[in-house]
């Protein structure tokens, strides 16, 4: 029995070397599985790059054609859009006289450009009439490097509308070759100009706004009603008249009233921030800007607005509007503006090397907050009439206040 099971033995212990033979391969695919579960891991940990903002955006904006704010625009969309390749970014500019009925009539017909860039001008009105976007929700925790005065000059009872920009208040430009000594108050100014200094202003109601404060005019009270016919606005434009009597230039085209003052035959000129790169180009060294002169009653108060872009109700791209407002905004890009559009940054990790843009931010420092009420937005066509009567000779000061601030009443039911 012993010798015929040991066969039978030898047989059966084959079978099953063979067969574990055949078994053990089985373990590979173990192994070979896990670079499958490693390529798994990689993929989770491999860092995932954000959407950019993706469509197409159109802006408007209202910089003078070939004026460094332009220009300064035309580089910035050029950065944006290298940091934003999945966006179309067309770009329109529309003369300042028309880009704001242009945009009303066109948002009010349920189009118009996504965005546009302006001064705070009728943000009331806008924000009244659902022209532009609220966006409080957009912009949360975006704004903490901006100033409070900025962001508070987007608002409208107490919603925000626009990313502030820059700040802007008109200042006096002078040509040192031709008054090395500018003046610092209306008495001053008025001797320069009676020994044959010349100034040119714009006449204008925006232009011409800030000289009513260095004779302690006020135009609006607690209520919003205009009191400007109750002293000082007369008392300075019989000042400017007076001005204007010894040799002072009053012109109401703006072209032509800055003309003199970039040919370097006019000593003078009242104008903002957003013209003084190109200022710097025509006068070099001899640029010189400080505040409009104080006068019997204290400094001069010119309006002091916010630039910001604003955003249309009607935009199919809004989040990447509001991204395209962010970057234009940002430190680098306010780097930019302030360096070469001379524009008064809002930020607080911009800093304005050059001392006329720092003298611009000391007109600002003084200037009227641009008040955002209904009643205010009913300033502009009553005085705007009122400054060229006045300059005209076809009123006398205190009636054309009287008659202005009358008609701005009467529009505000005051």
């Amino acid at each position: 029995m012993t010798k015929k099971l040991m066969p039978l033995i030898s047989i059966l212990l084959i079978a099953a070397f063979i067969l574990g033979a055949c078994t053990t391969p089985t373990a590979e695919p173990t192994k070979a599985a896990e670079p499958t579960k490693a390529t798994a891991a990689e993929a989770t940990k491999a860092p995932v790059t954000p959407a950019g903002p993706k469509g197409e955006v159109t802006l408007w904006h209202a910089y003078q054609t070939g004026s460094s704010e332009e220009t300064t625009l035309t580089e910035l969309i050029a950065n944006a859009q290298k940091a934003m390749p999945d966006l179309k970014i067309n770009v329109l500019q529309i003369p300042f006289s028309e880009i704001f009925n242009k945009y009303q009539t066109e948002v009010a017909a349920g189009g118009g450009p996504d965005m546009f860039v302006a001064p705070n001008d009728d943000l009331g009105n806008w924000a009244r009439g659902n022209l532009v976007m609220p966006l409080d929700s957009l912009l949360a925790g975006k704004l903490d490097k901006v100033s409070n005065v900025a962001v508070e000059g987007m608002k409208v009872d107490g919603k925000i509308y626009g990313v502030p920009e820059s700040a802007k208040a008109v200042a006096l430009y002078y040509n040192k070759e031709l008054v090395p000594n500018p003046p610092k108050t209306t008495d001053e100014l008025m001797a320069l100009v009676k020994e044959g200094k010349t100034i040119s202003i714009f006449v204008g109601a925006y232009h011409m706004f800030g000289w009513a404060g260095s004779f302690g005019g006020k135009l609006l009270d607690d209520t919003n009603k205009c009191v400007a016919d109750q002293g000082g606005w007369a008392e300075a434009y019989q000042y400017l008249l007076d001005l204007k009597a010894a040799g002072g230039i009053f012109e109401p085209d703006y072209g032509k009233a800055e003309a003199g003052f970039r040919a370097g035959t006019v000593g003078m000129f009242v104008n903002g921030p957003w013209a003084l790169a190109d200022y710097k180009k025509d006068l070099g060294d001899k640029l010189g800007v400080v505040p409009i002169p104080a006068g019997p009653k204290g400094a001069a108060a010119p309006l002091n607005g916010i630039d910001g872009f604003y955003i249309n109700p009607n935009s199919k791209n809004t989040l990447s509007a509001v991204e395209l407002a962010l970057f234009l905004t940002n430190k680098e890009s306010s780097q930019i503006y302030t360096d070469k559009a001379g524009h008064v940054p809002v930020r607080s990790d911009v800093q304005a090397a050059d001392p006329l843009v720092a003298a611009f931010a000391e007109a600002s420092a003084t200037g009227y907050p641009r008040p955002q009420s209904a009643e205010f937005g009913n300033f502009w066509g009553p005085f705007g009439d009122m400054v060229t009567k006045i300059m005209e000779g076809a009123v006398k000061p205190a009636d054309g206040v009287t008659e202005a601030c009358k008609a701005m009443n009467t529009a505000s039911g005051k």
